[in-house]
Order: structure tokens, then sequence, then C-alpha cells
């Protein structure tokens, strides 16, 4: 049994290759996305080691205790800690630093690369050789003093920066201007990775960063022969209480592990499509395994009756599986390594440049290429290769392949109705849920997978009545259209099995489509239903606040009519933490358009706040009841009086109360995160825009947004469901145009006598070509079809729950993408048929007929 299933993959060789494909694929994407990953992981502790090399032992200033003043954390960190530490055996030097962030604006004005953790700003603080040998320069000379900058060659690249220019930047607070006087080199991974560096003269950078004459940090190198832990003992044992030493192998493997973890989300959209893709091609692996059989069955009978047992059959036709998914393996592992060596370019950007490095390959991505190769292989085989097992010798006597029972046609109908029933069933109750909880998704999901099963189940049930509808148009060809589609018809189960991977990509793409379009609409009327104002400004970072002060220039902005601030902090109740905004109830109305369904906010004030919907339903509140809550830093719970209750608003965010109140105990008193702008006419303009930017300060941290853009980012999310859905689409359609032409090459092959006597009795070979090409049509509009209808279906139940968080959710079909998904799907389908059917009008009529 073993020769005979080695002859038989032999044999069956170019049968074989398309499930190679669909397997190598899917292996590639997940071996690719592990080789990747351990090998930018490796880059990050190369380059932070390089980046602390040197390094032996640094101090820092522990946190200040609860209360303490933000100055006293770097307090114990001055010139005379410096030079007691120089006097340290084993200490070679010693190099304090004042670090912090600082945000550039471009030479253009537009903020350049502001992005939390990204931002780096620390001072150029010399050595006995007048030199800071962190930061070497490539151009000009150090900056000297208050009015002077510095800025890494990859910044000054991205900014257009050159020796002279005036530079625009912000620390915590007004923006400040300096001239650039010189250009430096750095490794430090957090500015290589697409962050910035400005580098200031001593002074400035203690001032800004820690205090005059302090530092934010020092750092040791050790002499030789010196541990680096047997130093950091010894420093350890001489600093004050509110200081601490880190070894610089430490800081270098805690950077490597941070930046390591930024990066790590960019192996979930590959693992997603390598899921995808298995997925899909189990379907593709099960077909050609099945058809093999069916060919195959006169020589397994035969098998049978010369001694063969089922187990023996079984175990060959799962021993090629288990062929195949090596071969796959290995190929897809090879293919995996191309894709990890171009994912850095790929997923890089501007702003996040990946770390480049040779790949690492570890026994993680083998083990899982040839896991998931020849497990996925197998897995999908075992149904065939009990199907072939039960073949019984009597059938070596038939010469044709005998249709399923009535009975277990009527076991499937039954299976995928009952399958069909509970699954829409889970889906039309949640329907009316209105309620977007975890637990409705959950059972959302579980009823789509339910659906899903069902439509593959009923597939080779509903192929006759889709295919004669269908064949109304292909017969409008003559007789070449009805031939496909009686070929079509021949065998339902295998034209559902082929029509299976574009039945569930297209569920997928069509689900996704519609969840997609009609969510990022509603979120577009969402944001443009609750703002009022004409402009919003606010800050890019988390840690970035507004300058008060700045609120009463741009109300003084010429063309504003009103202006107002917002505070923004948590609300810890019960139920969770949630969002507060602080307003001004005599100009929120102007300002925010707020649908209160009880209340009004005109009675906002201490101890009187309004709710969201979301926030009232999940606290069990309700207009003129009590809400105990938490506001900012405050340490216990108050009871707060509800005064109203209003449509989800995200410009409002989970509640509203007095700014007086909630600006008073946030976290940072008096602060301000957001100013909603009304102008005289309502209209927004250029000049307009350049006026607020210039009322606060034209500041690299503050955004600076009309309507229109405000709209856009907070629908902006969407664009990543858009690409996921484009990417399971190409991938779906990759597979079914191999399990298309897989399936044609060998109903070609069965049909080589059939197809001989249409072109003894007169078809032409461009006849045969497309009858063949019909055929795959008709197998493509079937799978469009029943996934799309699917797919639509999945997608009203789901999106339903979106109208409890979103009254503005309407289903939103966007019918031109669905239809170019479907046009798509029929020309793949007749570009996958382009080989069988060349094969087919190459054969010679008399050769064809003469074949057994």
């Amino acid at each position: 049994m073993l020769k005979t299933a080695l002859r038989n993959l032999l044999a069956h060789k170019a049968r074989q290759i398309m499930t190679l494909l669909a397997v190598c694929l899917g292996v590639a994407f997940v071996s690719g996305t592990l080789v990747f990953a351990d090998s930018a992981a490796e880059a990050h502790r190369a380059a932070a080691s390089k980046n602390f090399a040197g390094i032996a032992v640094t101090v820092t200033a522990k946190a200040p205790p609860p209360g303490a003043a933000a100055n006293q954390r770097d307090s114990v960190l001055d010139d005379a800690l410096v030079r007691k530490l120089a006097d340290v055996p084993g200490v070679a030097a010693v190099r304090p630093s004042a670090d912090g962030s600082a945000a550039l604006n471009a030479a253009d004005g537009t903020p350049l690369r502001v992005k939390p953790g990204a931002n780096q700003a620390a001072g150029y603080i010399p050595g006995a050789d007048g030199r800071d040998s962190r930061y070497p320069l490539a151009e000009g000379r150090a900056p000297a003093d208050s009015g002077e900058l510095a800025v890494d060659s990859g910044t000054a690249a991205a900014g257009h920066f050159r020796i002279g220019d005036t530079v625009t930047l912000a620390t915590d607070g007004p923006v400040l201007t300096k001239r650039l006087v010189g250009i430096v080199t750095t490794e430090d991974t957090r500015v290589t990775a697409g962050g910035t560096l400005a580098l200031f003269d001593k002074a400035t950078a203690q001032k800004l960063f820690a205090s005059p004459g302090h530092y934010t940090g020092i750092d040791l190198s050790a002499a030789p022969g010196t541990d680096q832990s047997e130093l950091s003992r010894r420093v350890t044992g001489m600093l004050p209480a509110r200081a601490e030493a880190v070894t610089g192998a430490g800081q270098a493997a805690q950077q490597a592990t941070l930046v390591d973890t930024l990066t790590r989300g960019y192996e979930k959209l590959p693992l997603v499509f390598a899921g995808v893709s298995l997925f899909i091609g189990s379907f593709l692996i099960i077909n050609t395994f099945t058809m093999l059989v069916s060919r195959r069955t006169r020589e397994i009978a035969l098998l049978r009756a010369i001694g063969a047992s089922r187990r023996q059959v079984s175990r060959s036709v799962l021993l090629e599986a288990l062929l195949v998914g090596l071969v796959a393996s290995a190929a897809g592992f090879l293919l995996g390594l191309g894709i990890a060596s171009v994912l850095p370019g790929i997923l890089s950007t501007d702003g996040n440049t990946l770390p480049q490095g040779p790949l690492v390959i570890g026994p993680r991505p083998v083990v899982a290429a040839l896991g998931v190769g020849v497990g996925v292989t197998v897995l999908a085989a075992w149904l065939p290769s009990r199907r072939a097992a039960k073949v019984a010798p009597v059938e070596a006597m038939r010469t044709t392949e005998q249709p399923p029972s009535a009975k277990r046609s009527r076991i499937r109908g039954g299976v995928g109705l009952a399958l069909l029933v509970v699954g829409a069933g889970v889906l039309v109750s949640l329907s009316g849920a209105k309620d977007a909880s975890e637990k409705n998704l959950q059972n959302a999901m579980f009823g789509c997978a339910l659906l899903t099963t069902a439509l593959i189940v009923l597939a080779p049930l509903l192929a006759s009545p889709m295919i004669r509808l269908t064949g109304r148009l292909t017969g409008r060809f003559g007789i070449t259209g009805r031939l496909a589609q009686r070929n079509a018809l021949r065998d339902p189960r295998r034209t559902a099995a082929t029509a299976a991977t574009l039945l569930i990509s297209t569920a997928l793409v069509a689900g996704l489509a519609v969840i997609g379009n009609s969510t990022g609409q509603a979120l577009d009327r969402q944001a443009a239903a609750g703002l009022g104002a004409d402009y919003v400004i606010s800050s890019r970072t988390p840690t970035t606040a507004v300058d008060p002060a700045a609120v009463q220039r741009v109300a003084d902005t010429p063309g504003v009519r009103a202006a107002g601030a917002v505070t923004d902090s948590t609300l810890a109740t019960g139920g969770g933490v949630r969002t507060i905004s602080g307003v001004d109830p005599r100009t929120v109305n102007d300002l925010m358009k707020l649908d209160f369904v009880s209340g009004s906010a005109k009675d906002l004030g201490p101890g009187r706040i309004a709710v969201s919907s979301t926030l009232a339903r999940k606290n069990g509140v309700t207009t003129g009841g009590r809400l105990d809550a938490r506001i900012g830093r405050n340490q216990e719970f108050t009871t707060y009086t509800v005064v109203g209750v209003y449509q989800d608003n995200p410009v409002a965010h989970d509640a509203l109360g007095a700014r007086t109140e909630v600006a008073h105990d946030s976290y940072t008193p008096g602060s301000v995160q957001r100013v909603l702008v009304r102008t005289e006419d309502g209209t927004v303009s250029k000049t307009t825009e350049n006026r607020l930017r210039a009322a606060v300060g034209n500041s690299p941290l503050l955004k600076v947004q009309d309507r229109e853009q405000f709209v856009q980012e907070a629908a902006g999310t969407m664009g990543q469901l858009l690409t996921l859905m484009y990417g399971m689409l190409a991938i779906g359609v990759v597979i079914a145009a191999l399990g298309i032409m897989n399936t044609l090459a060998m109903s070609v092959a069965e049909r080589t006598r059939e197809i001989g006597v249409l072109r003894a009795v007169g078809m032409d070979r461009s006849g045969i070509r497309r009858m063949i090409r019909l055929e795959a049509v008709t197998v493509a509009a079937f799978g469009t079809l029943i996934g799309l209808a699917g797919g639509l279906f999945g997608a009203w139940a789901v999106g339903s729950l979106a109208n409890g968080a979103m009254p503005q959710y309407t289903l939103a079909p966007p019918w031109g993408t669905l239809l170019l998904v479907c046009l798509l799907s029929l020309a793949i389908g007749a570009l996958a048929a382009a080989v069988p059917a060349r094969r087919a009008a190459a054969l010679s009529p008399l050769e064809a007929v003469a074949e057994a």
C-alpha cells in the first residue's frame, strides 16, 4: 500500500499542484510572519545594545511620592552627585543627561512625526574633549545657548531643515523658536524607528526637563575588567534614597522589549491572512482528494478485492496527503523567507521604520510550517480517506460513478436545514437586541459560523436549482452554453465543493464591506450630528493640553463668534472607567449638538452631571437619579445628580459636567484638552484656520480641524477593516481560481472521450474552449451568489447590534463594491478555465474517441 500511495502521487502529481499552491500560500504567511517577528525582535535587541554600548550603569530618580512637587523628582541628580559618582571605584567616566520630549514643525510649518514616545529631546552635554559622544556631529556645531538647537540627520531630512533655519517646536507648553546650528547622528532605536530628536544646550535642557543645575539621568561607563552588576551594587550603596541604579544591559533589554512590543502588532494582519488562506484552502484539498478518490473508485475496489483492508485504503490516501503536506510545507517555508525579507519594507512608513537585520530562523517558524502544512492537509484529506475506505470490491465491475444515495442526500439536507434554521434563528433573535455587548457579538459570530456551515452543507442541493436559473444566461450562447450548464449539473457535489472557496470568501468580503460601509457612514453622521462647532482644537498626544491662556486668544480671533474650552477627565463608576467632558453650561448647546432624551445641559453644575444613553443604561440611572462616581484624581466616590440623558455623542463623550468642577478634579488641574470654535458666518476657510493656528502659537502638539476633518478622523478606523477585507478577497480569489482550474483540469481528463465525440460531430476548438469557460463561469456565479446572500444576511443581523450604540446606524450596502466583487469572481472563473479549455481544445478527435 505504501508503494501504491507513492505511485498514485507520482502518477497524479500535476493534479496535486493546485493543492500544493493553496497549502503553500497559507504556510508562507504563517512561517514568514513568525520569521519576520523573530528577526525584528533580534534587530531591536541589537540596535538597543548598540545604543547602550559603553553604558555600564544609569542612575535615575525614583518616582516622587503622591502629592509631591513635580520638580522633586529631579532634585537629587545634581553636579555634586556627578562628582561623587566619578570617585566610585570602577567608574571610568560619568555622563549626565537631561532628557525629555519635544515635537517639531517641519520647514513648511506642518507638525513633524508627532506621536507618543517618538519625539525625543535631550541636552547636548559635552565631556572633557568638548564633545558629547552619544551624539556625534555630522554637520555644524553643538548648541551653545538657549536660542540654538541641533537635530539628528533623520529629523533634518524629514523636516527639510538646513543649518541656519529657524525651527519651531514645543515641549509641554508654549511654542519655542530656535536656530538650527548642528546636525548629529544617533543610534537610539526610538529615533531611528521613525521618531525625531531635538538637542538643546545643557542649561536649556535642564530648565525644560529637570530644574536648573539638575539632571534626569547619569550614565556611568565601567573601567576595564569591572562587572556591570558589581558596579551597580557599589553605586547603589552610596545613592540618596530617591535615586536608583540600572545596568546598561538592563536598559537595553527594556528598550528592546518596548519597541518589540510595539511592532508585535504587525504580526496580526499576516496571520489573519494565513488563517483565511488555510481555511479556504482546506476546501480545495477536500475537493481534490474527493475527486481523486472518485476517479480511482475501480482501482480502490480492485485493491479491496485482492485483500486490502479498509484501514489500508484509508491510510494510503492519508499518506498521499502527508507527502503533499510535507512538500507544500517545505515550499511554503522557503516562500515565507521571501515574505519575511520584504515585510519590513512593506510595513515601514515615513513615521514607522522597522529595523533591518539578518533573518533569524528559529525552531518556532519551522515547527509551525510543518504543523500547519501537514496538519491542514491531512485533516482535509480525512473525509475523502473515509469515503475511499467505504468503496466495496463489487464496484470494480462498475463503469461509472454511482450518484449519492437518496438516503445520504436526505441526511445532508436535514443536517444543512437544521444548521440553517439554528444559525438564522440566532441572527434573527439578535436583530432586535440593539445592544453591541460582548456576549451578543459572540452570539452573532456563532450564528454567522452556523449560517456559513449550513450553506456549505446545502450547496450540493442548491446547485441544481441555482445553476438551472443561471442557465438562462449561459443558454444564450447556444449549444455550448447548454452543454456547460449540464456539465456543471452532472456532479452537484463537485460543483458545490469547487464553489465553496468563492462562497466563503465572498460571504466574508460582502459581510465586512456592508458592515464597514454602514459603520463608516454612521460614524460620519454621528460626528457631524454631535458637533455644533466649526473647528476643533485639540492635542495630538494624550499627555499634552491646550494652554488655557490660548483659549482667550482663540475667542479674540477675527471671524470667531464663540470659543469654549473643554476639559476631559476620567469618570469611574461601578460599571468601569469612562470619560467625562467639562464644559461651560452657557455655551455647550451652541458648540455641541446634544440630543437629550430627558433633561438638559443648562442645570450642569457642582454635583450635577449629564450622562449618555449607554452610560445611563449600564448604570441603571435616569434623569433625576443618583450616580456614585469618581472624577479624575479624587480618591473617594461622590454621589452626583443626573440632570439629563443624551444620545451617545463622540464630541460629548460619556458624560458632561461643569468645567469648573471637572478641571478642578482632573489629574492636571485647570487643564484644557479641547477648544470648540464657532465662526461668525458658520463657514471654514484656510485663512481662519491659519489664524486659529497662530492663536495657539502654531504648536506642533496641537491640531486645528474643521468639521469635515474631524468627521474623517472619527471614521478613520474603517480603513483597517477595508484593508483586511480586500486582503481576504485577494486570498479567496487566488485559492478559488486554483480550485476551479484544478476541478476543470480533472473534469477534462475524465471527459476525454466525450470531448472527442463533440469534436468528431463538428464542434470546433473555439466551441470547446467556450464550453469549458462557461462551465467555470457558471460555477463561479453559483458560489458568488450564495456567498453574497449569506454575507448580506449576516451583515444585517450583526449590524443591527450597532444600532443600539449608534442610533445613526443604518444598513448601507456598498453596491458598487459588491458589484465589483461579483464581476471579479466571474472574471476569475473565466481566467481559471484558460488552461483546461486550451487543453480540451487541443485533443485530437480520433485519439480522444479511441482512449479507453
